[in-house]
């Protein structure tokens, strides 16, 4: 049952980041990668509420956990894509936006993560 809610989980999430990353790049700079941060950092939100949510409060069958934060966020989020982004920003010479992409989606992301943990703790 965990394999058939990872994928599932998995199929929706990737498209849920494509259907993003497509809005997203509609209204942004095409420049900069805001709209891989933004999954990321959303992503990383999420996975922080579901963690209280499903592992710490179990107030979730464990399936749930396979389903959303195995395959939905395993594929909204994505580490490849950053990585790619910052390849790319490298090589075209903007050194200093891939420095600051990497700074700020790391640090972003460990505090969405954090803040998603600490705001459901309280609830």
């Amino acid at each position: 049952m965990h394999w058939l809610a990872v994928a599932v989980g998995g199929a929706l999430g990737s498209v849920a980041r494509y259907a993003f990353s497509v809005w997203f790049f509609d209204i942004t700079s095409q420049k900069f990668p805001y709209a891989t941060l933004c999954v990321n950092v959303i992503g990383s939100f999420v996975m922080g509420v579901l963690y209280v949510i499903i592992v710490e409060r179990l107030a979730m069958p464990p399936e749930m956990r396979s389903l959303l934060m195995v395959g939905f966020l395993g594929a909204f989020t994505t580490f490849s894509t950053f990585s790619l982004d910052t390849l790319r920003l490298w090589q075209n010479g903007d050194t200093l936006m891939s420095l600051i992409y990497i700074i700020a989606t790391i640090t972003l992301c460990l505090v969405a993560i954090s803040g998603g943990i600490w705001l459901t703790r309280l609830i």
